[in-house]
């Protein structure tokens, strides 16, 4: 019997790599992108393009509002994002405030009213150090709301939560994942800045697997 599942797509590298992993293991697909007024829109095309190829259904959900109601320096123009580590401090202003829980509960109400057996989010440990809604303890109090939410049941499922975006990457590149068709930067350039804290950690990651990283810097 196929399973079912709603699986969360940025175009960023991750979810993409999940989208192909999942796609890979016969999961009967429906994938979800937020556009919620994000300065790095440009990734809502990577998703829509590795979707098409895949021929798995989307669903572009509008949450442009939602930038309006949680600032951080990828919503707000004037706000620079800033460049570094994701271990350095000026990071978190990187962080949409409760943007996850907003994204997986719309997704939850997604699945369930779709009898989908399973939501997928690509959330991993690189996340942990800035994120806190990418945290263990964040993923098991969503996976207890969505246990009490609805007479349905809709398992979350985070497969990534352990690994950083190296191992990451060692799963996608045997999947033929085409990651010239991902998108980290948070800037929202034509190109991507390669010093921001998405695209340091990404560019890291190729590194630390000797592989050459498709996409065009600014500055690597």
């Amino acid at each position: 019997m196929v399973q079912k599942g709603v699986v969360i797509v940025s175009g960023g590298m991750d979810s993409v790599t999940l989208l192909y992993d999942l796609h890979k293991k016969g999961f009967d697909l429906h994938a979800l992108t937020f556009d919620y007024g994000q300065k790095h829109v440009k990734e809502i095309e990577c998703a829509k393009k590795n979707c098409k190829a895949l021929g798995v259904p989307q669903t572009i959900i509008d949450m442009k509002f939602f930038s309006s109601l949680a600032k951080s320096a990828l919503t707000v123009k004037e706000e620079e994002v800033p460049e570094g580590n994701y271990t350095d401090e000026n990071m978190k202003q990187t962080v949409v405030p409760n943007r996850n829980m907003v994204m997986l509960s719309i997704a939850a109400s997604f699945a369930l009213s779709n009898r989908r057996d399973y939501l997928f989010y690509g959330a991993h440990s690189g996340d942990h150090a800035i994120y806190p809604d990418c945290r263990p303890p964040f993923i098991q109090a969503m996976k207890n709301a969505f246990n009490l939410c609805d007479w349905n049941r809709v398992r979350l499922e985070v497969p990534y939560i352990k690994l950083d975006k190296a191992e990451i990457l060692r799963i996608g590149i045997p999947l033929g994942v085409p990651y010239e068709d991902t998108w980290t930067c948070y800037k929202g350039g034509k190109d991507a800045c390669g010093v921001c804290g998405s695209c340091t950690e990404r560019l890291e990651a190729f590194r630390i697997i000797g592989y050459e990283d498709p996409l065009t810097y600014t500055k690597r």
